[in-house]
């Protein structure tokens, strides 16, 4: 059965001739709330803002769906349906049964006649809907926002059928709607021109001329300006009796409707993903703050896809702006460098909304106003396109709630957002599976299908820059009998990969569009945009940047902020900045054009003794009792990053880790030799820890390279040593053993009884792994007795561990206990990594003896200490270990956690071989 749904007053339903019972106040709210946002997804959180403001109840959610399970009840008959969707609601409905809706439409029809009798009678029906001020009996802030809003609208559309209506000659009737409409708004210029013309037709000329001098008056007085160009128009008409004012005798000419403008550029054709982009500009729009303009700002580099982005959600949604669409290229970052006056852009909107160029005022601010003047009331959307900043864009904002604005900028627009409650959305690159959509829908599928692997490259090159990849299409699209792989060839050296991106025209060049946004900045962001792009790394924390630039923090940090304001960098995670991996290539490309070689160098080789000192400096505080290496005083202008505790140095190296490795591959490549085998040595306290064992083997034999160049023997020896460690554990155990064998004939032969005490227990190590405990021990208590030779408690407290577990793994447990607890009593003041890994072998020891509870204690001890070190290797090892004694206690839950913590941590560390055992040692666990 039909219904009307009547929301211009009070809210109600009508069905079959009768009232339909639409339940209390609130549940009302959210029938009125869907209906005004009728077949379009409406989410929770916003349904209950609007119902209940910012104050809802305790239980909301559980009373809003008892208001829609009651709603849906009431409507079951009706054809009206109310669906979840993902994250909210959409109630379904033909839009002619919503007044509201039917309003809209039927001024849209009026406003498109070129019928003035046509469009009278289309508005006389719009407004004949209004029973009352909308939502008479309910309010909620957000409704109430709607009301003024929606006032404004039937205001506007009541003027619009005044003029009509003038044009058809029924300037009598309107005298007394007219004369109380000017008494209620006397600063309104078009109320004022209205009466004056119904007034003149009337034969009331001295009467109209008189109304014009009050309005200028109460202007004057009120707000210390003239009436505006259009009314002093008309008044110089009534003054010389202008034949063009007579009273029209046919009520179908059109000539003097304001046009509506439609000047929105064409769609994108290739338009792809940024779904969640659209949904934001479409929920800005439908946004609580409904009695103010809603300005939508989208933020983002050159070449990003801003203006396709606007374009493709202004397509979308035409419907909802029947009164015009404005545009305008405000060529904030232009070729010329010279952006749009907004004086212009104002008198181009001016041309577009009828006023002609001699009926402009002179003054800026009055061309201004006469603009805000005739978009309001208006339903219409204004695009500014390529803004340079917030101060351009603020003359160009209209007043009216109705209208709704769209700003692209590179520029953050912080001054919009802050002033104007613009809402900001940042464009991010493309995610792969629209990056791959978009080169499909420009290459087809087939050509992709056809050559994945340099499909995959070409996506990686562009890494979802929208420009790139339509500048990568249309390469392949001129030679379509050219197989792919060749734009790919010519894409891999990074070197040239900008010249591949450069074309002839200037906006489908990609430096061509990054050249604007770099010729726009001042010299200082220059030179920091262009040493950013020769700096190592995926990014790059404040403090690196105040040692690559040597500058000031506080400065630097004010130039990072303007080089994200204009989208030049980002900054993901508060204090660290990164580039697009294309606008790398061009910083770096301008740092070389702009900087001579020795400034690029000395700014690398600041950053590279920030990285060096700071890494150094973190590992001293983690491990102090490692014998100390040392290192040449930092250039001038670098400040190693204060690290006050051990979490502190830990989550440094953790979040610089991969700019460390970074630098020390640029270390290598410029023969930085020192720098190379100091950031091996920084590092290994923190890959030993956190089990990266691949890149622990990277970055000795960097080191090891290093070594060769560098006149201390002692770098060499434990270059080796700690390359046979990582291949250990690796389980490489040829090399592991030819390189601790060739480090400890280094050691013998520069007399270094340390390094060879050092190097016997990485042997010991390395034997274990290979499966040779007896001779692992052999090492170990060969390591001991040299340890013994020279006061190094540490290292001899670490032999003494070794030997108890090496002679614990060979059943000697009351060897293997003594030792241990010396080791002990050595470590407890000493080393708590030391203590921790004393405590494992005691608890092995005790579990191998029977002794399982202790076996708990101990191992359980030891994990806390290994946890509070950041150890995640040897916790793996102690939580493996720790299963044993439970399950042998029929702790089964117990040891089926721990294990299970184990298992995750070897997957992450990449120990195969220990993941299978545990994962067998589960299995047996299930089925006992």
């Amino acid at each position: 059965m039909a219904v009307e749904f009547r929301l211009l007053g009070p809210v109600t339903a009508v069905s079959g001739g009768r009232s339909v019972d639409l339940g209390p106040a609130q549940q009302r709210c959210v029938l009125a709330t869907l209906l005004v946002q009728a077949n379009h997804l409406l989410p929770v959180e916003q349904l209950v803002n609007r119902v209940w403001g910012h104050d809802p109840p305790q239980r909301h959610r559980a009373v809003l769906y008892t208001y829609l399970s009651r709603l849906r009840k009431t409507l079951a008959t009706t054809g009206v349906t109310i669906a979840r969707r993902s994250g909210g609601y959409v109630l379904s409905v033909d839009e002619t049964a919503v007044d509201l809706h039917r309003f809209r439409h039927l001024v849209a029809k009026a406003r498109a006649s070129q019928d003035d009798r046509q469009a009278l009678a289309l508005f006389e029906q719009a407004l004949g809907l209004w029973r009352a001020e909308a939502f008479t009996d309910l309010d909620t802030p957000w409704l109430v926002n709607l009301r003024t809003t929606l006032d404004a609208e039937r205001r506007a559309v009541e003027l619009d059928r005044i003029d009509t209506a003038l044009r058809c000659g029924r300037h009598a009737e309107l005298l007394p709607i007219l004369s109380t409409l000017a008494a209620q708004h006397p600063l309104d210029e078009r109320v004022a021109g209205q009466l004056m013309l119904a007034l003149y037709r009337s034969g009331r000329q001295a009467d109209a001329l008189q109304h014009y001098h009050h309005s200028r008056q109460r202007l004057a007085e009120e707000l210390g300006t003239d009436p505006g160009a259009p009314l002093q128009s008309l008044h110089q008409q009534i003054l010389t009796a202008d034949p063009d004012l007579a009273s029209p005798t046919h009520g179908t000419a059109r000539s003097h409707r304001p046009p509506v403008p439609h000047q929105l550029p064409a769609p994108p054709r290739w338009f792809t993903g940024r779904t969640d982009e659209l949904t934001a500009l479409s929920q800005a729009l439908d946004a609580e703050s409904a009695a103010t303009v809603v300005i939508s700002a989208i933020g983002g580099v050159g070449g990003i896809g801003k203006t396709w982005l606007a374009l493709h959600w202004a397509y979308q949604h035409l419907d909802r702006f029947p009164d015009g669409q404005l545009y305008v290229n405000l060529r904030g970052f232009d070729p010329t460098g010279q952006p749009m006056p907004a004086e212009a852009a104002v008198r181009g909107f001016l041309d577009a909304l009828g006023i002609a160029p001699d009926a402009h005022p002179v003054d800026p601010d009055a061309q201004a106003a006469l603009y805000r003047s005739l978009v309001a009331g208006k339903q219409m959307l204004i695009l500014l396109d390529n803004a340079r900043d917030a101060a351009q864009v603020a003359p160009l904002l209209p007043g009216s709630p109705t209208c709704t604005v769209v700003v692209t900028s590179r520029d953050r627009l912080t001054g919009l957002i802050s002033t104007h409650g613009a809402h900001p959305l940042a464009l991010d690159v493309l995610d792969e599976p629209a990056a791959r959509d978009l080169l499909a829908r420009r290459l087809g599928g087939d050509r992709l299908a056809a050559e994945p692997e340099a499909v995959a490259e070409l996506l990686a090159f562009c890494a979802g820059l929208p420009l790139a990849l339509t500048i990568v299409a249309g390469r392949a699209q001129t030679h379509p009998d050219f197989p792919l792989a060749t734009l790919a060839a010519e894409l891999r050296d990074a070197a040239t990969r900008l010249i591949v991106l450069d074309e002839d025209a200037p906006a489908a060049s990609l430096p061509a569009v990054l050249s604007w946004s770099y010729h726009a900045l001042a010299t200082e962001q220059a030179r920091v945009f262009g040493l950013l792009g020769i700096a190592p790394g995926w990014d790059i924390s404040l403090p690196a940047v105040a040692g690559l630039t040597a500058l000031p923090a506080g400065r630097a940090r004010a130039v990072l902020r303007d080089l994200e304001r204009v989208s030049l960098i980002q900054q993901q995670v508060p204090g660290r900045y990164r580039m697009h991996d294309l606008i790398g290539l061009y910083a770096a490309d301008q740092a070389h054009r702009d900087h001579p070689e020795n400034v690029r160098e000395a700014a690398l080789r600041r950053l590279l003794d920030f990285y060096t000192h700071t890494a150094y400096a973190a590992a001293r505080r983690l491990d102090p009792h490692r014998p100390d290496i040392r290192l040449d005083p930092p250039a001038p202008g670098t400040h190693p990053h204060p690290l006050p505790d051990d979490p502190a140095a830990m989550a440094w190296l953790a979040s610089e880790h991969t700019n460390l490795l970074a630098a020390q591959r640029t270390a290598t490549t410029r023969a930085r030799h020192h720098a190379v085998w100091q950031l091996a040595w920084s590092l290994t306290t923190f890959h030993v820890r956190r089990g990266h064992l691949h890149d622990q083997l990277a970055v000795w034999r960097f080191a090891l390279d290093a070594a060769e160049h560098l006149p201390d023997p002692t770098t060499r020896t434990l270059a080796r040593r700690r390359l046979g460690v990582a291949y250990a554990k690796l389980g490489r155990h040829e090399e592991a053993i030819e390189h601790l064998h060739r480090a400890l004939a280094l050691a013998e032969h520069h007399h270094s009884p340390a390094e060879q005490a050092h190097t016997h227990r990485m042997l010991a190590i390395a034997w274990e792994r290979r499966g040779d405990d007896r001779r692992a021990l052999d090492h170990a208590t060969r390591a001991l007795d040299l340890h013994r030779t020279f006061d190094q408690p540490v290292g001899e407290a670490h032999a003494l561990n070794l030997v108890g577990w090496y002679a614990g793994r060979l059943g000697e447990y009351a060897t293997a206990r003594a030792h241990c607890l010396a080791a002990l009593t050595l470590h407890h003041h000493n080393d708590p990594d030391g203590e921790a890994r004393t405590l494992d072998t005691l608890g092995y020891i005790d579990h191998h003896t029977g002794h399982h509870h202790q076996a708990v204690h101990h191992y359980q001890h030891a994990l806390d200490l290994f946890r509070s070190l950041g150890h995640a290797y040897d916790a793996a090892g102690t939580l493996d270990g720790l299963g044993h004694p439970h399950a042998a206690l029929g702790q089964h839950e117990q040891a089926r956690t721990v294990w299970r913590e184990a298992l995750e941590l070897y997957r992450q560390q990449g120990r195969d071989e220990d993941a299978d055992r545990v994962r067998r040692q589960l299995d047996a666990l299930d089925h006992e």
